[in-house]
């Protein structure tokens, strides 16, 4: 089953395959925070408490269908990892690592276009937590759901490097570049950002 990918303006869209998505979390670290700040969208991305719910998935679950010229790319340091949105309205698309053979993306809950309910239905309800550290706020640990979330997430990284599909990856060409320019923020950037 399909859920809609779309930024906020609808220029970049696309669907994600709810059978690929293996965990949802909700991230509180500081660069998930810096990259909403990053697009002004702190306020449409972070929970009260800092927050962003990430749904866990394998990059071959997403799928671009029109306005993909409007995707871009950035990452918070040189090594960091790359951070997707929508350049036409700043609307948070996902997180890769910039090694494709991990074949991972964290989708960012702004971009999905379903109300909770259908989310919940197509995802399950539950939801991990990490990097509490951070937060700016409560929040409650979730180890049973974190350890089977892992344990997904994993699952799925190991099929899809033995099978081969980690190669199908909307976020990098054939040759395993990423399909934007990653713009990398200064040290004074990301600072400017970073709560």
């Amino acid at each position: 089953m399909g859920i809609e990918l779309r930024c906020r303006c609808g220029k970049l869209q696309g669907e994600v395959d709810a059978s690929r998505v293996a965990a949802r979390a909700i991230c509180y670290c500081k660069d998930c925070q810096a990259f909403a700040r990053y697009l002004g969208a702190g306020d449409a991305v972070l929970d009260a408490s800092g927050g962003t719910e990430v749904e866990a998935a394998l990059p071959a679950a997403v799928r671009f269908t029109s306005g993909l010229d409007h995707l871009a790319c950035m990452s918070l340091s040189p090594n960091g990892i790359y951070r997707w949105y929508a350049s036409c309205c700043n609307t948070p698309i996902g997180n890769t690592p910039r090694n494709p053979a991990m074949s991972y993306v964290g989708l960012v809950r702004a971009c999905l276009d379903a109300p909770p309910e259908t989310l919940d239905r197509q995802l399950g309800r539950s939801h991990m937590t990490a990097n509490r550290g951070s937060a700016c706020g409560p929040t409650t640990a979730t180890p049973v759901a974190t350890l089977l979330g892992v344990a997904r997430i994993g699952a799925a990284l190991l099929k899809a490097r033995l099978s081969g599909s980690y190669r199908d990856n909307p976020f990098f060409d054939a040759s395993g570049a990423p399909l934007r320019t990653p713009r990398v923020l200064s040290r004074e950037e990301r600072a400017a950002v970073t709560p």
